[in-house]
């Protein structure tokens, strides 16, 4: 599996012929490839070979957000910049939303792909038929990290080279970049253990399971967990309960109690349930904004949003990302899974237990369940 639809260096993009780049990208979609897609893989190209033409770097079509499910028209480095675009083809407006659009993927980028955590990120959002207007480089976080830019298909390129005016920092290197992977950033890290932490179970989903079984469940699942790791060790530990019962409340216990802001993201809540996933994001980054104003250093939903996703995941995003690359494991070492038939079909799970059962021995652990 490839990040990107279309990846090559910017001066053999531009040599090449827009049917090829397009039959590339064609290859790789893999769903029905409507005509307005089509066509408007067609414009952009168009107007990034007429952009980009005699700059030196590498451009990705495409290119598929670690993790996070989300597809970016185009990347383009050159020297020390990441340019982040969004296309809008036929707009004649700069709407709110795409620019929030833009602005939300270069946060993923920033904060969950590895190759970017300390790059020069700018967010572009192209109304290809919109007026032209000014703009300003604003930065934000450490200067690494532009306000996104609005601009038509001419004014491009004079958005490409004022920010490359700057130079702020050594040039990326590409072939690093795109062998790098998901890794949270620290402060995302931080970021949600403080916003977990700041809630009680009951502020995140009802349950009928009392306060004192979760804990017990909870306590019990971490030892095995910590036996795990002092006896170098896998084990699979199966909570299972009726509706209600908490399962999913332990889940998140754990992947909060077990993240270390010192090192590396430790463990990873993953759901199949894809509504589940939104819900929960949605109702941790609604909180973290109305507390944020509460403090004084008030932060918009999608920085929040960012920080929600360090430790909540959709199931399948985890395991394409996984097919990306076979050689390189998850940085994670504990893995929940929640609603995990969504991710395994019955028969797998079966199979899969009956091969582990005569290798895993807990007889040892000394648990009361």
């Amino acid at each position: 599996m490839k990040r990107a639809y279309y990846s090559s260096s910017i001066k053999y993009f531009c040599g090449q012929e827009a049917e090829k780049i397009l039959g590339r990208m064609t290859q790789e979609h893999s769903f029905d490839l409507a005509m307005s897609q089509r066509d408007a893989w067609n414009k952009q190209t168009k107007i990034l070979k007429e952009t980009l033409r005699g700059y030196e770097g590498r451009i990705y079509f495409e290119f598929s957000i670690p993790r996070m499910g989300r597809r970016v028209d185009a990347v383009v480095i050159i020297d020390s910049v990441i340019f982040v675009i969004e296309f809008k083809v036929g707009s004649s407006s700069y709407a709110a939303a795409d620019l929030d659009q833009v602005m939300d993927y270069t946060l993923d980028m920033q904060n969950f792909h590895e190759g970017s955590h300390d790059a020069v990120l700018v967010p572009i959002l192209v109304a290809t038929d919109a007026r032209s207007i000014d703009f300003t480089l604003d930065a934000l976080s450490k200067g690494q990290l532009l306000d996104p830019i609005s601009c038509n298909a001419d004014s491009l390129s004079d958005v490409i080279d004022a920010v490359l005016r700057i130079k702020p920092k050594e040039a990326v290197d590409s072939d690093e970049w795109e062998a790098s992977g998901y890794k949270p950033t620290p402060t995302i890290i931080e970021a949600t253990l403080a916003l977990y932490n700041g809630h009680s179970v009951s502020d995140i989903s009802r349950s009928d399971a009392s306060e004192e079984n979760l804990s017990i469940t909870s306590t019990s699942v971490s030892k095995i967990i910590e036996h795990s790791k002092q006896s170098s060790k896998k084990s699979i530990v199966i909570v299972s309960g009726v509706p209600g019962a908490g399962k999913t409340l332990v889940g998140l216990d754990i992947a909060t109690t077990h993240i270390n802001p010192d090192d590396e993201l430790y463990s990873v809540f993953l759901s199949g349930n894809g509504p589940l996933v939104k819900i929960l994001q949605e109702a941790l980054a609604r909180d973290r904004v109305a507390r944020s104003y509460e403090t004084g250093k008030r932060i918009n939903k999608g920085v929040a949003v960012s920080e929600v996703k360090a430790f909540i995941q959709n199931v399948h995003h985890f395991r394409d990302d996984g097919l990306v690359d076979l050689e390189k494991p998850p940085i994670e070492h504990v893995a929940l899974f929640d609603e995990a038939q969504r991710a395994w079909s019955k028969e797998q799970t079966i199979k899969f237990m009956r091969e582990k059962k005569s290798q895993t021995d807990f007889s040892r652990l000394n648990l009361n369940f």
